[in-house]
């Protein structure tokens, strides 16, 4: 159900239920509770637990894909222009980037990174890595079609170096870091990781 159909005091209610409990120990009948309702009302609102929870995080999924797609397709676009080498530098910035954006919605991505077992949110890690090991694929390929040498790097070690660079990111959640820490934390995953990348595939 999308955002605007609930009331302000069944969202608060839901995020600190689902932060406190976890999705899976998460009851109904106390965030009907906590709002002065009966379950029975708040299941005019939401299907069931689940719908409940989407509602509350996939607004915030939908545009973390849309940024990082936009990020992409930009850098694909300066390559032809600029070359990896430019893109690629030691120090990169998408990890602040990021980070900003995680940092703007705490509360959804303390529920996803931390609280989000049982849902189809608990990948959300895996699958943004995923998406990021694609994406890095792609890229490779493209620079040797440009005429660009790339050391080779197998399937399994990128897939697991792109995990472990992703992962990074979502450790300052749940490791709850303020917004500062998170972003000096950030700028350090740009320099290491950044670095890593360009030594690696001999850029």
């Amino acid at each position: 159900m999308p955002r605007t159909d609930i009331t302000q005091n069944i969202v608060d209610a839901a995020f600190q239920e689902f932060l406190e409990y976890g999705y899976e120990k998460a009851s109904m009948r106390r965030i009907a509770g906590a709002v002065g309702i009966t379950a029975a009302a708040l299941y005019r609102h939401f299907k069931d637990k689940e719908d409940m929870f989407s509602a509350l995080v996939e607004p915030t999924v939908a545009e973390f894909r849309q940024t990082y797609e936009a990020m992409q397709n930009a850098a694909f676009a300066q390559l032809p222009k600029v070359g990896i080498s430019e893109i690629w530098k030691d120090y990169g910035g998408d990890a602040k980037i990021f980070m900003q954006f995680i940092y703007a919605h705490f509360n959804v991505f303390k529920l996803i990174v931390c609280c989000s077992h049982g849902t189809r949110y608990d990948s959300f890690i895996h699958d943004v890595a995923v998406m990021e090991e694609q994406t890095t694929q792609m890229f490779i390929d493209r620079c040797i079609e440009l005429g660009t040498r790339i050391n080779p790097v197998s399937e399994k070690e990128l897939h697991l170096l792109v995990t472990a660079n992703v992962s990074a990111l979502f450790e300052a959640v749940i490791h709850d870091f303020t917004e500062a820490e998170a972003m000096h934390y950030a700028d350090t995953i740009d320099v290491f990781f950044s670095a890593g990348w360009k030594r690696l595939f001999g850029i």
